[in-house]
């Protein structure tokens, strides 16, 4: 199903393949009751929305969501997306340094369009990607990786991927990896984001304190039925955490990195894509639901 997906997407318009969506999206929030929630509490607790506002907030992110996907596959399928991108030129000054860095991106938007169509050729990206996915999928990202200075890292429930990054960054190379998400027992680190607490996970930002690399954070937001607005940001540490050990550091940037996708997600609150009680205050009452 998903060979002919990529095959279709690549002559379908886009619109018309939208449109036919748009009447599938009712089924996914009806039956996808977790994932509805999780987004109806994020509409009205972070943004303050009423109840019959959030429900149509709702609606526009799965729909949004679904844009995303297609887009991903038409991808696979030769089509091509314009990209206006804004901060790039420090991501390519770091290229020209000879010490590596990490990119660290977030499950809004498409941050994997921007590793299929913004390249270089002076350091190689080491792109951690969940090993678990579909064959059609992987198959689609090494094909068009391969002409991309782009080297996959997979995560098989080992630790393998650890001194992968570790050997990336020692070489000069490029580590990119999400840095929103905590899975299981993962260390984390509280931070602010949205004026509410949540945990971002420790990994990305002590791995970047432990080798002392820059880090840029970057978001590829959908704007139209064909263009995508990437945002490449540097974290800055505050002066007064600077030399200090590598955990307050990693705390800092974590936090820097929260900042930053706070005022995404003013921009672009429909394009949140992770469909679970993120904040603490929504853990908390699923927790006392239990």
């Amino acid at each position: 199903m998903q060979r002919t997906l990529v095959r279709c997407l690549g002559w379908m318009n886009l619109p018309f393949v939208y449109s036919g969506m748009a009447l599938v999206v009712p089924f996914y929030m009806l039956f996808n009751h977790q994932g509805y929630i999780s987004q109806y509490h994020y509409f009205r607790r972070r943004f303050g929305h009423s109840p019959f506002r959030s429900f149509f907030d709702v609606y526009a992110n799965h729909f949004r969501f679904g844009q995303i996907i297609l887009d991903r596959f038409a991808t696979y399928g030769g089509a091509h997306f314009k990209l206006v991108t804004e901060g790039n030129e420090r991501f390519l000054e770091l290229c020209d340094q000879p010490g590596g860095f990490m990119q660290i991106g977030s499950h809004v938007g498409n941050f994997e369009l921007a590793g299929y169509m913004l390249s270089q050729e002076k350091k190689t990206i080491n792109a951690l990607v969940f090993g678990g996915e579909t064959g059609t999928v992987m198959e689609n990202r090494n094909k068009i990786f391969e002409h991309q200075n782009l080297k996959l890292i997979l995560t098989n429930g080992d630790i393998d991927h650890v001194f992968a990054m570790n050997n990336a960054l020692a070489d000069g190379e490029i580590v990119s990896m999400h840095g929103d998400r905590t899975f299981g027992s993962q260390k984390a680190i509280r931070c602010m984001l949205l004026g509410a607490e949540a945990e971002l996970p420790m990994g990305p930002y002590i791995l970047a304190a432990t080798h002392d690399v820059p880090v840029v954070c970057t978001f590829v937001m959908k704007e139209s039925v064909k263009t995508y607005h990437v945002y490449v940001y540097e974290l800055e540490l505050p002066d007064d955490v600077k030399g200090k050990n590598a955990k307050v550091r990693a705390a800092a940037l974590a936090q820097a990195y929260a900042d930053r996708l706070s005022d995404i997600l003013q921009r672009y609150p429909h394009q949140w894509l992770n469909y679970y009680e993120f904040w603490n205050d929504g853990k908390k009452d699923t927790e006392e639901e239990k």
